[in-house]
């Protein structure tokens, strides 16, 4: 892509309202708008990273054999009163009324829905176990929306939820997402701890946060040092292997690990001081498991192999994909601007022109963008006419990993000038070399 021909609106200054460094990060790179309070627009450069996010959380759902749909946004008020939450909810539920005084609302989750469809087919436990997630925008009407994407009202949201016969079954179901979230945060870059976490409005008596430290996190978390070292699953995990799972979740939630509503003091205190970490956390994910809280009032049963109809047992899991672009930006920035993880940088290498207009300048950035296109490798041409101070510190600032710096000077020698953004690594370079080392031929 040309950045000529892309809509990159830069800020110079850091917006008054912005108070944490994703926050300022976001808006200074163009990635994101606000509209309303807690409301903001994706603009294409953003759009890029969330697409990565999701495309990374689509394959480690379906890895562990979750199967995707949609669901519509909004819901009917009937479906809440069914489960007796739609009173209990609170102010944050925005309840709304169609043309025909119906009384409909903007879903802050779905497993009420979720619940009614899976009531409409599944009649028999030969058709479980069953996980359904998708992806859809929620709506949570926060008193305070703040921090730009970490606590807005409109967000982006993965949910799963699966249904077993019994307590056996649900149990691996939640073990396996357990182990997809530690593959899914791992592969975005990011070190999540699990932690024991409480339940809150969706219920339940099984639950863990997944928790990235950092320091602008909302609350204050405890955990066993060892886990910031320990191994993440690799993509062989057998998920129909319950022992070997099993193994995984019991190895991770062997030491102490936990949010501020359920960290026990004593417990913490137990463990050798220098193993203590008292931390900020940001939350990525939550996993659920609450049994019949919904099927049993909803008559969501199965007949079993003695023919005799029970309420399945269910799980919820969530993941925030809008929330995890901030999350990735508050774990990897520096004072220039935001450094990607490759695997979710919305372009994975930058050609910078440094002297528009000079046809060797020109023409050498000119076949590094084509070639690098041509060889499957996402790139930004910074072909506008600046000064190569001010291109500098676009590409600095919006994060891409690899910047090949094309100058007059180094082309007399017929070299280039390669940066890895993550740490600043410079290497002058033939053309046909930086090709090679970036995207070489199979």
């Amino acid at each position: 892509m040309r950045l000529s021909r892309f809509f990159l609106p830069i800020l110079r200054e850091t917006p008054k309202e912005a108070e944490i460094m994703s926050h300022r990060l976001l808006l200074r790179a163009g990635m994101i708008r606000q509209e309303a309070a807690g409301i903001y627009a994706f603009l294409p450069l953003g759009l890029r990273v969330l697409r990565k996010v999701c495309a990374i959380v689509r394959e480690e759902q379906d890895r562990a054999g979750a199967v995707e749909m949609l669901m519509p946004t909004i819901q009917s008020a009937e479906l809440w009163r069914e489960s007796g939450r739609y009173d209990d909810y609170g102010k944050e539920m925005l309840r709304i009324k169609d043309r025909h005084e119906r009384e409909m609302l903007y879903g802050p989750t779905n497993e009420e829905m979720i619940t009614e469809i899976f009531r409409a087919y599944v009649r028999s436990y030969k058709d479980l176990p069953l996980n359904l997630y998708h992806l859809q925008w929620k709506f949570r009407d926060e008193v305070r929306p703040r921090f730009g994407l970490m606590r807005g009202r409109e967000f982006l949201m993965k949910d799963a939820y699966s249904f077993d016969l019994d307590y056996e079954g649900a149990r691996h179901a939640y073990n396996k997402m357990f182990v997809a979230y530690l593959r899914t945060f791992a592969r975005l870059g990011l070190k999540a701890i699990p932690m024991v976490a409480d339940t809150g409005p969706i219920g339940g008596n099984l639950s863990h946060e997944f928790i990235i430290l950092a320091q602008t996190g909302e609350s204050e978390v405890f955990c066993h040092r060892d886990y910031l070292d320990a191994p993440v699953p690799d993509a062989g995990v057998d998920f129909d292997d319950v022992a070997g799972v099993q193994a995984i979740v019991d190895q991770w939630t062997s030491l102490y690990a936990a949010t501020s509503e359920k960290h026990d003091a004593a417990a913490f205190a137990a463990i050798p001081e220098a193993a203590r970490v008292s931390a900020r956390g940001i939350e990525v994910g939550h996993i659920f498991y609450f049994g019949t809280k919904y099927s049993e009032p909803m008559r969501a049963v199965v007949a079993g192999p003695d023919g005799v109809e029970r309420p399945v047992h269910m799980g919820s899991y969530g993941i925030g994909p809008t929330r995890l672009v901030a999350a990735l930006i508050e774990a990897s920035h520096d004072e220039a601007g935001i450094v990607w993880p490759e695997p979710v940088a919305p372009f994975q290498v930058a050609v910078v022109n440094l002297k528009q207009g000079d046809a060797a300048t020109d023409a050498a950035a000119g076949d590094l963008y084509r070639d690098l296109s041509a060889r499957g490798i996402e790139v930004l041409y910074h072909d506008l006419d600046e000064r190569p101070g001010s291109k500098f510190a676009t590409v600095d600032l919006i994060g891409v990993p690899w910047q090949i710096l094309v100058g007059p000077k180094g082309l007399k020698d017929g070299k280039v000038e390669l940066k890895r953004r993550a740490g600043g690594d410079r290497e002058l370079l033939s053309p046909a070399d930086v090709l090679e080392k970036l995207a070489p031929k199979r």
